[in-house]
């Protein structure tokens, strides 16, 4: 089942997440965004870079940032900088930055050459920070809007966050189980486990 949207109230649910203490300091960019050292710096040529991360066996998410936005603010300083976050990423997936009213050049997995800024006018992107999960390839069929396999808009907490990644790591998109179920079973996991119960496996 493919993930294209979080479902309404998960989205609600994150951008009600007050901030809260043991924020780190953080790296902003001449273009007002916040950075991560760890973040792909390309050409943004989509099939490419899913192409390149292909080739180290990395998956290419694209996310979606703007100056000013507090919940970018604490997607990063909050699970970006947590070391288990970062590693997963920088293990599994090409990471790389759209300003959302940016004038890089994107070129689109169907060829047509944009700006960040028409890109996610194209791409109906709206939120952020809002990330877009790439395939493995691309025919050029599609824009890339409609090649991805999931988008998350909003800034969830560390859980949600590790686990949509590792479903689309572990293609849970072509399984039977939908990301809302798998999110599910690892919440009942997680609390099994800090109650130092068995896990159910069913």
């Amino acid at each position: 089942m493919i993930l294209k949207h979080l479902t309404p109230i998960l989205l609600a649910a994150a951008l009600a997440i007050p901030f809260t203490g043991g924020l780190r300091a953080s790296t902003i960019g001449d273009d007002g965004l916040h950075k991560q050292d760890w973040f792909s710096l390309t050409f943004k040529d989509i099939s490419d870079d899913i192409a390149e991360a292909e080739a180290s066996g990395k998956r290419l998410a694209i996310v979606f940032e703007q100056s000013g936005c507090v919940y970018c603010e604490k997607m990063h300083e909050t699970v970006l900088s947590d070391p288990e976050v970062t590693q997963y990423l920088k293990d599994h997936f090409v990471v790389v930055q759209y300003n959302l009213y940016g004038d890089e050049e994107v070129i689109d997995t169907d060829g047509e050459v944009l700006t960040e800024k028409t890109a996610a006018e194209k791409w109906g992107v709206m939120f952020t920070p809002n990330w877009m999960f790439m395939p493995e390839s691309v025919d050029g069929s599609l824009d890339a809007s409609n090649a991805a396999i999931g988008q998350m808009p909003g800034a969830f907490g560390k859980g949600t966050f590790l686990d949509l990644f590792t479903w689309i790591h572990e293609k849970g998109n072509e399984g039977d189980e939908s990301f809302q179920r798998y999110h599910a079973r690892m919440i009942q996991e997680r609390i099994a486990s800090a109650n130092g119960q068995p896990v159910a496996t069913d």
